[in-house]
């Protein structure tokens, strides 16, 4: 029955941690990131205090929410911050943090040096207490920087693999560096007062449960508000913010480039960078990627009939109808007039061939022209490894078979033959 209690209780905590935490994060624009930013730093001696002398007992274990709920909280908080913003903002916590503690024990062992007296009988300052806090707050400090720098690192690595999976990202770099903190933290606690293993195995079962309901909470939280983020650096330590900032603002001064100004796509130049890559990337990681050029048929007719303005409103319902119904992870890319690549990376050739066919259906039932006849396109498609490791080669060999999707009537998908 009590550890019922305490499993509600933890989960309340979590969830208003979460809650409160997040909206301050969120309405940043309207009250100030200072209020995230001090509401962060005054929990802190709070959850140390509470890790050294406050633990319950819970199904999975004896444990201590100061470290679980709060500590793990405060963590995910960071990597969100960044996620939100950027490096160099998110930089100002973890280093105000870090100083911020170090300030505080400097204190503490100047107050150390006073001789206090009784205020009422029995009630005396705990001076061992304030020194073991001392050293803890010194070791928290240490691993709080190396935590947050090492959650920040781990969610870049893994885009590399799951670029658009934010919250399988989020999860798996609370749970990776946690471990190594829980690691950490025992090791002083056992140090300090005897912990039992109890006591490490419980706090790591407990933030992996945490770090679930962030994680959880974050996708509610994404969902909710449909919030598209930002998505390695090797120099030395000392300049991954600098790194990470410099990352940050050239993607998102070439996320607004390179775009086709009619369509809204990215244009040619974009795909001669962006395709290269993410077919090399798919090669490296050994899953399948294709290529589809797509012609829309007889639009000639359309800019000689109806005139180049009405051709262009075709084009541009061509554009948005493909993009609607493209894969997550799928790029469509302007080729040139009416032609366009479509790269979709881990799709193999009978996958990549359903699609295609699927744009096929689509755009002649959606799409008309000013006398009400249907506008339909003509697909050839290629997939590496099988005919080609390069771009150059794929799009040679869609384009060919673009033709012979031309030649045999239009309104068709022609691939391997």
């Amino acid at each position: 029955m009590v550890q019922t209690i305490n499993l509600a209780l933890f989960l309340a905590e979590a969830a208003l941690y979460f809650s409160l935490m997040t909206a301050l994060l969120h309405f940043r624009h309207r009250i100030g990131l200072g209020v995230f930013l001090t509401a962060l730093g005054v929990m802190h001696f709070v959850e140390t205090y509470l890790a050294a002398v406050f633990y319950v007992s819970l199904p999975f274990g004896v444990v201590s929410p100061g470290s679980s709920v709060f500590f793990t909280g405060k963590l995910m908080m960071i990597l969100m911050l960044y996620i939100k913003e950027d490096a160099s903002t998110v930089r100002q916590p973890i280093y105000g943090l870090f100083l911020g503690n170090l300030v505080t024990v400097a204190v503490a062992q100047v107050v150390l040096l006073h001789q206090p007296v009784e205020m009422a009988p029995r009630q005396f300052a705990d001076m061992g207490f304030l020194q073991d806090m001392g050293l803890l707050m010194i070791w928290g400090t240490a691993l709080l920087y190396l935590d947050a720098l090492g959650i920040i690192l781990l969610y870049e690595r893994l885009g590399r693999t799951w670029l658009r999976r934010t919250v399988v990202r989020f999860a798996l770099s609370g749970m990776l560096v946690l471990t190594f903190d829980q690691i950490g933290f025992y090791a002083l606690l056992n140090y300090l007062y005897d912990a039992p293993a109890s006591v490490f195995w419980g706090g790591l079962k407990a933030k992996m449960f945490s770090v679930t309901l962030y994680a959880a909470f974050f996708m509610l939280y994404q969902s909710m508000f449909r919030d598209h983020n930002i998505t390695h650096s090797r120099r030395p330590i000392g300049d991954v913010f600098s790194d990470l900032t410099f990352r940050e603002r050239y993607e998102d001064l070439l996320s607004r480039t390179g775009r086709d100004m009619l369509t809204g796509l990215y244009d040619r130049s974009r795909m001669e960078i962006e395709a290269p890559r993410l077919i090399r990337e798919s090669l490296r990681i050994g899953t399948p990627v294709s290529l589809a050029i797509v012609d829309v048929d007889h639009f000639k007719s359309v800019n000689d009939r109806f005139g180049h303005l009405h051709g262009d409103e075709v084009l541009k319902a061509i554009a948005d109808g493909m993009a609607g119904q493209l894969r997550e992870g799928d790029h469509i890319f302007r080729y040139g007039g009416e032609e366009f690549v479509v790269l979709m990376p881990e799709a193999s050739h009978g996958d990549a061939l359903g699609l295609a066919g699927h744009l096929c259906r689509t755009m002649a039932a959606t799409i008309r022209n000013m006398a009400g006849e249907p506008v339909t396109i003509s697909i050839g498609v290629a997939t590496a490894p099988h005919d080609g490791g390069s771009f150059n080669s794929l799009l040679a060999l869609a384009d060919e078979r673009l033709y012979k999707a031309k030649d045999a009537g239009r309104n068709c998908v022609v691939g391997i033959v």
